[in-house]
């Protein structure tokens, strides 16, 4: 094992490390806020109004007659 570090600066070794770790916990948090099952910060999404659009009407009622 000694043999490894004698070919790559520890110091340098382990700093190339965590910036890779930082770098990899940030993209993978990123993603996760961009879903909508794991946004904690906003909470899910609601469904788009437009939706309600698309629904069929009710069916009519004939008329009374009096």
């Amino acid at each position: 094992m000694w043999r490894i570090w004698r070919l790559f600066d520890p110091l340098r070794t382990m700093v190339a490390q965590a910036v890779f770790l930082f770098a990899l916990a940030a993209m993978i948090h990123l993603i996760l806020l961009s879903t909508n099952k794991f946004n904690w910060l906003d909470g899910p999404k609601k469904a788009p109004a437009g939706s309600a659009l698309i629904a069929p009407m009710p069916a009519a009622t004939p008329a009374a007659t009096s």
